[in-house]
C-alpha cells in the first residue's frame, strides 16, 4: 500500500475552490506530529492556514515558486525551534513528507514551497517576510510552506523506468 502511495504521488499546483473537510485537516496535523524526530525532541511547529487573505499574501514569500499557493484551500507553515535542535532542518523536512503523504492519501493534492535559504526581496529572506506575516518569534525557522488542496489537475505518477537508479551503488560507491 505505501508503495502505491508514493508512486501515484506528485506534485499539485492547480486546486479547487472546495473547502478541506475539518475531519482531513485534523488527519494531516496528526500525520505532521507522528513525524519522527531526532531523539524525539521534536522542535517542529506548524502553522494551519485556511485564511484566503492570509494565503495570497504568503504566495507572494519569494518571486518564485509559491505563487499557485493563492489557489490552494490550505497553507502549513512548517518550522521549527532551532534552539532546541540542531537537525531541526531534517526534522521539519521529514515533517513535511508525512504532510505530502497524508495529503495524497487523503484525496488531497499539495506542493512543498522552500523558504529557508530564500529571498523574499533582495533586502528581505522569505523567513523574515513569513514571520512578520504570521507573527512568528525568531528563533522559530521557517523550512517550507505546503500547498494543499482538492486537485484540479491530473498528473500520473512517474513510471519505474523513469526512476534514475544508476544513483544507487551497492557495498561501495559507484558499485553495482
Amino acid at each position: 500500500m505505501f508503495l502505491d502511495l508514493i508512486s501515484s504521488r506528485r506534485s499539485v499546483r492547480k486546486f479547487k475552490s472546495k473547502p478541506i473537510e475539518k475531519e482531513k485537516i485534523d488527519s494531516l496535523i496528526e500525520a505532521a506530529l507522528r513525524s519522527p524526530s531526532s531523539k524525539s525532541i521534536n522542535p517542529w511547529r506548524f502553522v494551519f492556514i485556511e485564511d484566503r487573505n492570509l494565503l495570497e499574501k504568503l504566495s507572494k514569500a519569494k518571486p518564485h515558486g509559491a505563487t499557485f499557493l493563492k489557489g490552494a484551500t490550505l497553507g502549513i507553515v512548517v518550522c521549527a525551534d532551532e534552539s532546541k535542535s540542531d537537525v531541526w532542518v531534517e526534522d521539519a523536512s521529514i515533517a513535511s513528507v508525512f504532510i505530502h503523504l497524508a495529503a495524497h492519501d487523503l484525496g488531497l493534492g499539495s506542493c512543498w514551497i522552500q523558504i529557508r535559504k530564500r529571498e523574499h526581496t533582495p533586502a528581505k529572506s522569505a523567513d523574515a517576510y513569513v514571520k512578520e506575516l504570521l507573527n512568528i518569534p525568531d528563533n522559530i525557522m521557517i523550512e517550507s510552506i505546503i500547498a494543499v488542496g482538492y486537485p484540479d489537475e491530473v498528473k500520473k505518477g512517474h513510471l519505474k523506468d523513469s526512476l534514475q537508479s544508476h544513483k544507487v551503488s551497492f557495498h561501495t560507491y559507484g558499485t553495482k
